[in-house]
């Protein structure tokens, strides 16, 4: 998570020539004095301000707060001369316009929600009214409060029976119900921790009140989670996974947000011609290994040199040598030396697997491996699933040039661009496998079943994640497209729809890895591969402007002229 900066930041920004590039292209140093700078800053710091106070996840008290002030600082974005502002800074002014937009939208909606469940949920505003005076401290008449609780119990037993009477509830509805719930919860929560034990009275009467009241709302938000079901057509497939489709609409309106100038069906014809890419080049390397086409049996190869357990972290370990080594001996981009220090391995818990069946980086790497109490079946499939060839194609992803890196870069080169997108964050660490691929990084065969493993894999996240959010598919359907096309293993394939649809993800973010990377990739054409920068100058200025889409760092790189009103239409995939 990002800080507030409130200093002046010193950044490394590129000499422009007339046609936005120098072709040595030397840095020099600046001070960063955008207006717009100064406003994202203030804004976080303010939202930070509010959001610290008003605690409470769903109320409308800090709803219409929120609203209130991106409303503001809308009007104040607004007086600032657009047309006089230099391109980095109309970046700046588009991006945070239409982030305050969007938060808008996003607060409109839960407002609308919160209404909605309101007749389940009528005592609400009873909580809410013994929180609110807690925050000044105000003394509380203890035994008005218990007959308060208790008479608050009694409507929530009510609610209770109303709420198992209905068959079944909208799932948005469901979830803002929960967290509301969660929020009544916290508002009780915050209210006892601050006087029990200190006030004698109120800690004579209170805390079986509200421990039965806690109780009781732990219990309603799980029949509001049971009650829960999508509104799609998603039928039960025995998967046990349950998401929330958002339609070919709402894809096309989260599209426009991201600056991805593509129909959904656009971009399933693209992952489709990758896939043929890809099927290509497995049939070489199946070849050279001696399986002829038989590229699953070479596959299949390739997975049984896992190593033994417990010897995991050395082998990641090995990989992430040879892959800095690789970058430095290339010179493809500039890794300070505390960025190789100042990360660290952790273990992932068998639980935390069965969503992410593979490792993860960025501050730390976490090691996807098998544990003592996972089942005999499911160990081996996570020892073949991370074997060391298919690690090699991710090990750089999570660390250096990948999330680790741009983490590092991220919280000291213009700290104050809030923009994150996976097009970005996961479309530039593809991105790297694609040109380690490109540069001879892997040195067998073997090697290039694992990278292709990983490349088939981002294909096949375009293609099953869209058609599941166009009521296409259903989450077995995309599990057995996982392993029938792609070579995963079952749980693994299990676990990554899992986390695709109930991990918290937002609807695109499984195809920000290759559209993303495809958008680097024409940028790396336009400026590298004509001669008007070097790898090293290109991938540093990309980690030096922070994370953004990917059309507003090449309007940056290239000097354009932005209009206010800009709308996305770079055509990036050839």
């Amino acid at each position: 998570m990002r800080k507030p900066i409130y200093f002046l930041l010193l950044v490394i920004i590129l000499e422009s020539s007339s046609s936005g590039f120098a072709q040595k292209a030397p840095s020099v140093l600046y001070e960063q004095t955008s207006e717009v700078n100064n406003l994202m800053v203030q804004y976080t710091a303010d939202k930070a301000s509010l959001s610290r106070v008003l605690f409470i996840r769903s109320s409308p008290e800090r709803n219409t707060r929120l609203q209130k002030l991106a409303d503001e600082y809308l009007g104040l974005l607004g007086q600032m001369s657009f047309d006089k502002l230099p391109v980095g800074s109309r970046v700046d002014y588009i991006l945070f316009s239409r982030n305050l937009r969007e938060e808008i939208r996003l607060l409109e909606t839960e407002a609308s929600e919160y209404k909605q469940v309101s007749k389940w949920i009528s005592f609400a505003d009873s909580i809410y009214a013994i929180e609110k005076p807690r925050r000044r401290g105000n003394a509380v008449d203890s035994k008005q409060l218990a007959q308060q609780l208790t008479l608050i119990q009694k409507q929530i037993l009510g609610s209770f029976k109303k709420l198992e009477e209905e068959k079944s509830i909208d799932l948005a509805l469901s979830n803002r119900a929960m967290s509301v719930i969660k929020g009544l919860q916290a508002a009780l929560k915050n209210v006892f921790d601050f006087y029990n034990g200190y006030d004698p009275a109120f800690t004579w009467w209170i805390p079986q009140p509200f421990k039965t009241t806690d109780s009781l709302l732990n219990s309603y938000a799980a029949l509001f989670k049971s009650k829960g079901k999508a509104i799609s057509n998603q039928k039960e497939d025995g998967s046990g996974i349950v998401g929330n489709p958002i339609g070919r609409d709402e894809i096309i309106r989260q599209l426009q947000v991201e600056m991805i100038p593509y129909t959904p069906e656009e971009l399933i014809e693209i992952a489709n011609k990758e896939f043929a890419w890809c099927d290509q080049e497995l049939l070489k390397a199946s070849k050279e290994m001696g399986f002829g086409d038989n590229w699953r049996a070479a596959q299949e190869k390739v997975k049984n040199t896992y190593v033994p357990a417990g010897e995991q972290p050395q082998a990641i370990m090995k990989l992430y040598n040879e892959s800095v080594d690789f970058l430095k001996k290339h010179q493809l981009v500039t890794i300070p030396p505390l960025a190789e220090e100042d990360w660290t391995m952790e273990m992932m818990s068998p639980e935390r697997q069965l969503f992410a069946p593979f490792f993860l980086g960025g501050e730390s790497l976490l090691i996807s491996y098998p544990t003592n109490t996972m089942k005999e079946e499911d160990k081996l499939m996570s020892m073949r699933g991370n074997n060391p060839h298919f690690s090699r194609a991710t090990v750089h992803h999570e660390l250096v040039a990948g999330h680790h890196l741009q983490l590092y870069m991220n919280n000291r080169y213009k700290a104050y661009r809030n923009f994150d997108t996976p097009f970005w964050i996961e479309g530039n660490a593809v991105y790297w496998e694609f040109l380690l691929w490109d540069l001879g990084f892997p040195q067998s065969p073997e090697d290039k079943i694992g990278m292709l493993f990983w490349r088939m894999h981002r294909c096949a996240r375009i293609i099953f994640s869209l058609n599941y959010h166009l009521g296409k598919w259903t989450p077995q359907q995309c599990i057995d497209f996982l392993v029938d096309r792609v070579g995963h293993e079952r749980a693994n394939a299990e676990g990554e729809v899992r986390r695709s649809f109930t991990g918290g993800y937002p609807p695109l973010y499984q195809i920000g890895y290759m559209i993303g990377a495809f958008q680097f990739w024409a940028l790396k054409k336009e400026l590298v591969d004509s001669g008007k920068m070097s790898y090293k100058q290109y991938h540093d200025a990309i980690l030096h402007e922070n994370a953004m889409p990917v059309e507003m760092l090449r309007a940056i790189l290239t000097n354009q002229t932005l209009n206010k009103d800009f709308v996305s239409s770079w055509k990036f995939y050839q």
